[in-house]
């Protein structure tokens, strides 16, 4: 058998989402003009997106359907 190794993750999913998003626009700007930026840029703009459903689901305000 398998030992999965587990690790404790000391930052929310949002958070981590939203420095990944920084980080991918950052590799952006150093990056020519072209399909390799457009894809860094689409990477950045998911995780940014993610970031904020996971910001929603998470709300008080959010309700199950009843």
């Amino acid at each position: 058998m398998f030992n999965r190794r587990r690790t404790t993750q000391t930052s929310s999913l949002e958070e981590r989402l939203a420095q990944e998003a920084v980080r991918l626009r950052k590799m952006a700007q150093g990056t020519p003009y072209g399909v390799e930026r457009e894809r860094i840029i689409r990477k950045a703009r998911q995780a940014e997106t993610a970031s904020h459903i996971s910001e929603w689901l998470r709300s008080p305000g959010l309700k199950p359907p009843s």
